[in-house]
């Protein structure tokens, strides 16, 4: 049954390729055997000759797989494993990771905004400054992050907020307590924006955080939306028997 691949500004070529590097990684494909034939690829993925050409030209190119004349192409490497993003459980871990990695980041809108509460996360602020930006790290993106700041408290630090990450920031505000923080993990896919943004296939993994941060007055002074790429996570738990 061939993979239906969905419309996308990511070329159907690397977004097989991606499906490729994936088996390799995973070990479906293994490292000194020989992966199918470029028919049954054609076959399975139900995509013209020269896509998966293309596709294996990349993997050639990462040194992941090497065409021999005659024999096939054979795996001859592994994806590198880039997962340095962790899942972090308490505020104060999540502001050091901000506070060190320093991204890169990039502004994308700007604009007084509702924010998107639920009855359970507290009471709303008068007026939030709506943020949606990316962040890179050594030129890769690896996450779009919408952020709901309390206005009042954007106010005042208004272009450190704009040009800083803002939870490292936020936590070291004088006059600013936060009495609660949560977040939640889900898994998704991204969708045609995400997938533009973060440089990956549509339909690809994508790890979404939420958070929301509450002072002593019970009122909502942050919310975070965060759509991560899921080959840059990694979330380890301490289970206690």
């Amino acid at each position: 049954m061939a993979i239906n691949f969905h419309e996308s500004p990511i070329p159907r070529y690397l977004q097989l390729a991606d499906l490729m590097r994936q088996r390799i990684a995973r070990g479906v494909w293994e490292q000194g055997k020989k992966v199918p034939s470029l028919e049954e690829l054609v076959a399975e993925f139900g995509v013209a000759r020269v896509t998966v050409r293309q596709a294996i030209d990349v993997l050639t190119r990462e040194r992941l797989v090497s065409p021999q004349q005659g024999r096939g192409t054979f795996v001859t490497g592994l994806p590198p494993n880039d997962r340095w993003l962790r899942v972090q459980t308490t505020l104060a871990e999540l502001a050091k990771v901000y506070r060190d990695t320093k991204p890169l980041i990039i502004n994308i809108d700007e604009a007084i905004h509702s924010a998107p509460l639920t009855p359970q996360d507290g009471t709303a602020a008068e007026q939030y400054v709506y943020m949606r930006r990316l962040h890179e790290r050594g030129g890769q993106p690896y996450c779009v992050i919408n952020i709901y700041l309390a206005e009042h408290i954007f106010r005042r630090d208004a272009a450190r907020f704009r040009n800083e990450t803002v939870i490292p920031l936020l936590v070291s505000m004088p006059g600013v307590h936060i009495a609660q923080a949560r977040q939640s993990l889900t898994i998704g896919t991204a969708d045609a924006e995400l997938a533009h943004h973060l440089q990956v296939a549509v339909n690809t993994p994508i790890a979404e955080v939420r958070r929301v941060f509450v002072d002593i007055h019970g009122e909502v002074v942050y919310l975070s939306e965060v759509s991560y790429r899921g080959d840059f996570i990694h979330l380890e738990m301490n289970l206690i028997p």
